[in-house]
């Protein structure tokens, strides 16, 4: 309730437009400041040792409501300063794969004092607590947790602090528009990669498949019963699976009619999986989405691609 309404005064006074420009450095007008509840249990206390000091004409009693008033009127202005003058940028994010989580980064930056226990947090999300050196930065990893495809957004940022004393809360706001691809969620029972014939093809390209026995490699849950070595393992080899591999043409299409029968999400996890598998075993291979083409080609550059497309394929009256 108090984030929600701290959120809305700052709509109110700042109007910040998002996305903002890096670097964004708090000067005095983003910057706001409240008491925190033992702000004001503090400020309480003060109240009755002067009201008991003026009632019984305690002298040492204003003494001491006045130093502990000064005392929290130094903290006030050191909680404000440790925000005063930070300077933040987002920092590189990595694409994801549904289900995983995003690990967003904030840099922050100062050239003049030391900054202790500068929190960031998300809206209702948990904080995360960093001290930045003089003249130093320090970096602040926010996860997120990537639960479908598509675009990420890591929205609005709180940057508060309550240094030194806890009793006052100091914040400001930044949304640098930051996002993060997220891919399909790879789905090993798309099986092996399909092997079709084509008249442009040179069908040099092993892929694995159903025909010819290549080798033995450790057991994965995905395998089926009938390709475990038990011969292998009655030797006490270990669990071990049989590798079959299969000719392919060298034209090798990963195609949306290869599920005709499964739903949009599944048939792009399906897809996601044939990608990196495609990549792993070093082929050249295409992706065919409806409106989208992407042409036989193989490398880094071209997974990616693929992987961005299928993140953001956008499903069509003509597709579905």
């Amino acid at each position: 309730m108090q984030l929600h309404l701290r959120e809305r005064i700052a709509d109110w006074i700042y109007r910040a437009k998002a996305p903002e420009t890096p670097p964004v450095v708090l000067v005095q007008r983003r910057i706001y400041i409240v008491p925190t509840r033992h702000g004001y249990l503090f400020a309480f206390i003060l109240v009755l040792l002067l009201l008991a000091s003026i009632n019984y004409q305690i002298s040492l009693g204003y003494l001491l409501v006045f130093l502990l008033a000064s005392i929290g009127g130094t903290g006030m202005l050191h909680t404000w300063r440790n925000l005063a003058q930070l300077s933040l940028a987002p920092g590189r994010v990595e694409p994801v794969f549904a289900g995983d989580t995003a690990q967003f980064t904030l840099r922050l930056g100062d050239t003049t004092l030391p900054r202790f226990s500068v929190a960031v947090r998300r809206s209702q999300g948990e904080a995360e607590y960093a001290d930045v050196p003089q003249a130093g930065t320090a970096t602040v990893a926010l996860p997120v947790a990537a639960e479908k495809r598509g675009w990420l957004s890591l929205g609005r940022l709180e940057i508060f602090t309550h240094y030194p004393f806890g009793l006052f809360h100091a914040w400001s706001y930044v949304d640098f528009g930051t996002r993060c691809l997220v891919y399909p969620r790879p789905d090993p029972g798309a099986g092996p990669l399909p092997v079709e014939a084509s008249q442009h093809g040179d069908g040099t390209s092993m892929i694995p498949g159903e025909d010819e026995f290549h080798a033995l490699r450790g057991w994965r849950p995905t395998d089926s019963p009938r390709h475990i070595a038990w011969k292998a393992l009655a030797r006490e080899q270990g669990l071990l699976s049989k590798e079959f591999m299969s000719t392919a043409s060298s034209d090798l299409w990963l195609a949306w009619e290869h599920f005709p029968s499964l739903g949009t999400e599944e048939r792009l996890s399906k897809l996601t999986f044939w990608v990196l598998e495609a990549d792993r075993l070093g082929l050249a291979w295409g992706l065919k989405l409806p409106g989208v083409n992407i042409p036989l080609n193989g490398g880094d550059a071209h997974r990616l691609a693929c992987l961005e497309a299928l993140a953001l394929f956008q499903i069509g009256p003509a597709a579905a």
